[in-house]
């Protein structure tokens, strides 16, 4: 076995779980920006409710 083979693997097995974590954390990362917005949208529509009835 020769170090440099040993190497590649381990740098081919750190790319791999790179990718898969990468990969996790940008879905989760768009997951939370999907609530978040949601939660705004929720807050500018009760806001816009509230402006709509006072002028009424």
């Amino acid at each position: 076995m020769n170090i440099g083979d040993v190497l590649f693997q381990l740098f081919s097995f750190g790319f791999l779980v790179f990718t898969i974590v990468l990969i996790v954390l940008l879905y989760h990362s768009y997951s939370k920006r999907r609530n978040q917005l949601d939660r705004i949208e929720k807050k500018l529509d009760a806001l816009n409710e509230q402006i709509t009835s006072a002028n009424e």
